[in-house]
């Protein structure tokens, strides 16, 4: 029988994967070191169309964690994680990734801020643990610096990140979740905040709920990565501007100066030019995908 107390609230933990089993096999592995009750949690790992199965990497697991398989035909990240939304049998929803290790005490600081806020989304620190790759460092260096930017006020949060998030699952589905025109890993959580906050919703940033990070980068899937980053802030601009009636708006010029200076202000980052060069590249790479997109919707 689900736990759904205030203390331990049954919580079901969703993890959208695609054709990496190792990166799942090894996520699934830290779900099962979590210190909250076996009982108070599952785990529905949503498989977006994988060429390869990943049966037998869920099966290793069901004997130690309530764990379901879903599979859909390759749709995107945005739609996986609604699919997963719609099966959870838990009170609330933890949103996490297959290349991502959730803490041992992940859901007890999760549940721990749902007993005072319950109608909060939740969103947790992100922590890179490929530290010799520079191109995973400085992709995590500008997650923190929109953290820093657009999270001052923790109490008053207005970006997260989707692979470290909660939210109770009834208001999940109030706002329609995540929005499906998004078919890549690309501002889909940018749109959820968005639309989370024109509700009139509060958004809360607690650096104790974490997750280990391990996305391994080269220049070319770096700089990719930051061209459908890039895609899909052309598009959650366009879909803000649309939903408030305004036009499209970007962040001021400080934004981005800022931005190349943030590694030279942090004293355990290493190497400090390299990873400033390297956010260069990834706002020279954004600014391509966000015209890319502006004129691919003109022309189409």
């Amino acid at each position: 029988m689900n736990n759904l107390n205030k203390s331990t609230p049954f919580i079901s933990i969703v993890i959208p994967t695609y054709n990496r089993p190792e990166k799942l096999k090894e996520c699934l592995e830290s779900l099962t070191e979590l210190e909250y009750p076996r009982d108070s949690y599952e785990v529905i790992v949503v498989d977006d169309g994988s060429k390869i199965s990943l049966e037998s990497v869920v099966e290793n697991f069901e004997n130690q964690i309530e764990i379901t398989l879903l599979k859909q035909k390759n749709a995107g990240p945005a739609t996986a994680r609604n699919t997963g939304a719609k099966q959870a049998k838990g009170e609330f929803l933890a949103f996490t990734d297959d290349d991502c290790k959730p803490a041992p005490d992940w859901l007890n600081q999760i549940a721990a801020c749902f007993a005072k806020k319950p109608d909060c989304l939740i969103g947790g620190k992100t922590i890179n643990i490929l530290s010799e790759n520079p191109f995973s460092t400085a992709s995590q260096e500008l997650i923190n610096y929109l953290y820093s930017y657009y999270n001052r006020d923790p109490e008053q949060a207005t970006f997260f990140a989707s692979n470290n998030i909660a939210i109770s699952k009834q208001r999940f589905h109030e706002i329609g979740g995540f929005d499906t025109t998004y078919p890549r890993a690309a501002a889909e959580d940018r749109e959820f905040c968005d639309r989370w906050l024109q509700y009139g919703n509060q958004m809360i940033y607690v650096p104790e709920v974490n997750v280990y990070h391990a996305h391994k980068l080269t220049l070319s899937s770096y700089w990719k990565q930051h061209f459908f980053y890039g895609r899909g802030a052309f598009c959650f601009h366009q879909v803000r501007a649309k939903r408030a009636h305004r036009e499209i708006k970007v962040e001021p010029i400080s934004f981005y100066f800022n931005l190349l200076k943030y590694p030279l202000s942090q004293p355990k980052v290493k190497p400090k030019l390299l990873l400033s060069a390297l956010l260069f590249i990834s706002q020279v790479a954004g600014v391509a995908g966000f015209f890319w997109e502006r004129n691919y919707q003109t022309n189409n």
